[in-house]
Formats: C-alpha cells, sequence, structure tokens
C-alpha cells in the first residue's frame, strides 16, 4: 500500500501535495514522545502524532517515516508544511482522533 493509497482510504487530508505519496507503506507507529519514536518506529513508516513542530520532521527523515498524520483536524503551520515538502515526508491530516486512525491503520495494514 503506497501512502497515496493510504490517504484515499482513510480520508486523509494531504497537506505538502504529492511529496511521498507513491512510496511504500509498510508499517505504523503512534506517539507524542520523540525519543519513542526514535527507539522503536520502522523505517517505510507512517507515524500518528498530536506533535506539530519541526522536531517531527527530524525524527521522520532520521527513522525513514514515509508520513506523519495529525489526528483530530489538529492546525498544522505552513512553515513545518514546507519543511516537510523540501524533506520529502507527506503530512496527512484526519478528523478522528489518533485511536481511531491508528486502528483503521492497523486493520488496512493487516489486510496488505
Amino acid at each position: 500500500m503506497t501512502v497515496g493509497e493510504l490517504a484515499s482510504a482513510l480520508d486523509l487530508e494531504v497537506l505538502t501535495g504529492e511529496v511521498s505519496l507513491c512510496e511504500e507503506v509498510k508499517y505504523g507507529y503512534t506517539s507524542d514522545l520523540l525519543s519513542d519514536v526514535i527507539a522503536n518506529a520502522q523505517e517505510n513508516s507512517v507515524w500518528i502524532t498530536v506533535q506539530r513542530h519541526i522536531n517531527i520532521l527530524g525524527v521522520a527523515t532520521l527513522k525513514n517515516i514515509v508520513a506523519i498524520i495529525t489526528p483530530r483536524s489538529l492546525k498544522v503551520d505552513k512553515e513545518l508544511i514546507e519543511r516537510a515538502r523540501a524533506e520529502k515526508v507527506a503530512l496527512l491530516r484526519s478528523a478522528l482522533p489518533a485511536f481511531e486512525v491508528s486502528g483503521a491503520l492497523y486493520e488496512m495494514l493487516k489486510k496488505a
């Protein structure tokens, strides 16, 4: 499954345009603690977090995370969106809470 297919299936808002939509998604990880993501997220993951500051992009690039999903329709600053484009990390937004997005992602990955 690609980031674009995931975004379509989960009705996610794509904030970064075409960036990384063709990247393959193999895993998911949900955490708001950056050190936890560094220690445990796998390459080619989609990361679900309420964090919306520039440091999440550093973690994403360090761990080769292909996309970050922000739940609950939380506002994301233009600066973060522009930097994500430059770093080639897709930023996606869901109206659902993190728990529901995580469950839906899990079910999709289990079927893939």
